[in-house]
Order: structure tokens, then sequence, then C-alpha cells
């Protein structure tokens, strides 16, 4: 590393960080004034309100990492290439691909600190933002989806009508469990409940039908206690709550939910394949905006920006697109978080090959 190659990394790291710091403050304000209403509703303590958005600017940066990334890239570029310090550096024999080695220093270390925070670090920090939100800001859960199948094990299956979370009461019960292609025991209860200090379902109005070969017998108990591999929370669908695991979390989950024989698990695996493409995304973009504000143009930094916004507006919504695609259409999980780096990347490669002509 040359001095040229520290006076470029220094403007590339410091303009990445003046850009999150404007970006988190301007998101933050903008995400208070809509949700302050809530604070004062729920009477939401202060530290709690601080602690929140501590979480809550990780959680904004991770998302939009190669935004900021390619921003920054094409602000420093654009004011040199506009100052001829770039004309300069090549004119003293200096290659381009030399001239790009700083970049792809500070592109390569925020690529490899993005990666450790998107594994680790932001599923913490979203794990105590959405219970904040739980606790002050959204509506608790009322009742989870109807109709809800879980396979708990080989031979053990559930259903559930419906649970209603206002009474902590579940609606037609039934546990089945199945040896080979024989039903041996069918549990039938009107309603249950979790009882959550001994981790026990207990079962209301229920009917026990056992079946042994050729004898079948019933038999009717008004309450019941049984242990099962799931609580209430697994009945709802949410979402968000996959950003708030680690990746092993997530690995050891998407496990769970296989033998659960759950039909879709492409939303969990789009976000464990998203935390490892989105930081190579802020190395393709990197090069691209060298690429594009390292010449001299009519409209200076303004021309290069407007360019550069539009680029990674087009990669957020091909990263959206494709994952959209990927959970409603079957669209292979890793394909779809991918596809928008292999689209860019081959840009990228073709801008730098027109400048090293």
């Amino acid at each position: 590393m040359k001095k040229i190659d520290w006076y470029i990394l220094k403007k590339f790291l410091g303009t990445f960080f003046y850009a999150i710091l404007v970006l988190a403050v301007i998101t933050g304000v903008i995400d208070y004034s809509e949700k302050v209403d809530d604070f004062v509703q729920h009477h939401a303590p202060f530290l709690s309100i601080l602690n929140y958005y501590k979480n809550f600017i990780p959680y904004m940066v991770a998302f939009l990492f190669p935004l900021f990334i390619f921003i920054a890239t094409i602000f420093f570029t654009s004011k040199m290439a506009y100052k001829s310090e770039i004309i300069a550096i090549l004119a003293s024999g200096v290659s381009y691909t030399r001239f790009m080695r700083a970049y792809f220093a500070g592109a390569g270390f925020l690529c490899l600190v993005s990666l450790i925070s998107n594994h680790y670090i932001i599923p913490e920090a979203n794990k105590q933002r959405l219970q904040f939100e739980d606790d002050y800001v959204h509506e608790a859960h009322r009742s989870s989806e109807r109709n809800v199948h879980i396979r708990l094990s080989p031979q053990l299956y559930v259903y559930l009508q419906s649970y209603d979370y206002t009474t902590n009461t579940g609606y037609r019960f039934t546990a089945e469990k199945i040896e080979g292609i024989e039903l041996r025991q069918k549990i039938m209860a009107e309603r249950v409940h979790y009882d959550s200090t001994q981790r026990l379902w207990v079962l209301t109005g229920v009917t026990i039908r056992h079946n042994d070969g050729l004898r079948e017998r019933l038999e009717f108990v008004p309450e019941m206690k049984e242990k099962y591999a799931f609580t209430p929370n697994d009945l709802l669908n949410d979402n968000d709550v996959m950003t708030a695991m680690t990746t092993p979390h997530l690995n050891k989950v998407i496990a769970r939910e296989k033998l659960r024989g759950r039909e879709n698990l492409n939303q969990y695996y789009v976000e464990k394949h998203r935390r490892t493409a989105q930081p190579f995304a802020g190395l393709i973009l990197t090069v691209i905006g060298v690429t594009i504000a390292s010449r001299r143009v009519r409209g200076g930094s303004g021309l290069h920006l407007a360019v550069g916004v539009m680029i990674s507006a087009a990669y957020i919504m091909a990263i959206q697109f494709t994952s959209t695609f990927s959970t409603k259409a079957g669209l292979n999980p890793m394909l779809a978080v991918w596809i928008p780096n292999i689209i860019f990347g081959t840009l990228a490669l073709y801008l730098y090959r027109q400048q090293i002509k």
C-alpha cells in the first residue's frame, strides 16, 4: 500500500461512514415521526426508545449496505475526477487496475464486516428491536392461522383448527401417532391451552382412539396434560422472526421445520443466503461505481450520483423481485439471491474492461 492507496482508502471509508451517519439520522427521524404516537400511547420508557434506535440503525444500515457503499464510491470518486486527480494518477504511469487496489481493499474490508454482522450481530440487534416493537408499537397477536398442521416427529402429527392468543385457548386439537401406514393412536380435544410454567399442553374434553390391528378402543377423559414439542409461538407465521435469528439458530429452525413437514421453506433459505450474497453486492457495486465516476463528464458529480441512485434502486428492486419469486413461485432460493449479483457482476466486468482497453 502506497501513499496514494491510503489517500483513496481514507476518502473511501470516510465517505462511507459519513453516508451512514447522514442516512441513519434521516431514517431515524422518519421512523420516530411515524411511531411517536405509539410511544406515547404505550408509555415507552425513554431509555428503551434509545435502545430501540441503537438496534434500529444497524438494521437499516445492513438493509441498505449496497446503497451506502455505492453512493460513497460514486461521490468521492466523482470529486477526484472533477479535480483531475485521477487523470494525474493515471498519467504518472499507474495502471487502472493498480489504481483500483485501494477500492478493492476498502470494499473487501467492508464486505467482511458486513458478512460477519449479517450472520451474527444484526440478528441479535433485530431480536431486541422486534421485542420493543411488540411491546410498544404493534398490536398483540390475537389468533393464529386457521387449520395448522405440524409434524413433530416421523410418527407424530398435530392439527389445530385455531389458537386464540387473547384467551390463550386452542380449538379442535388432534394428535395422531402413525407407525408405517397404520394409525396407532388419535387424541382429539375440544380445547387446549399451553401451561408455560410446566411447558405442557392441557387438553380439555378429550377423546382417545386406540387402534391395535383389528381391535379398536375409545377412551374419554375430561382433562389431560401432554408434552408436545411446540409452543403457541410456533403457530405464528411471522417472517420478521427470521431476521432475529443468528445463522446457526436459523439452520436449526430450518431442520426443525423440515422435520415438521413444512411445505415451503424458501423464505428461510432466502434469508440465509441473502446474508452472504448482500455483502458481495457491495464489492460488485464498488467496481461499477469506480468505472462510472472516474470519468470526468459534463454534469459532474450530480450526473454521477443520479446514475448511481438509479443503479442502486435497480439492484434493490431486483433482489426484492427475485426473493418474492422464490417464496411465492418456487425459484431456487440460492439462485434467487445471487441472480442480481450475477447480472450486476457482469455489468461490472464489462465496465471494467472498457476502462482498461
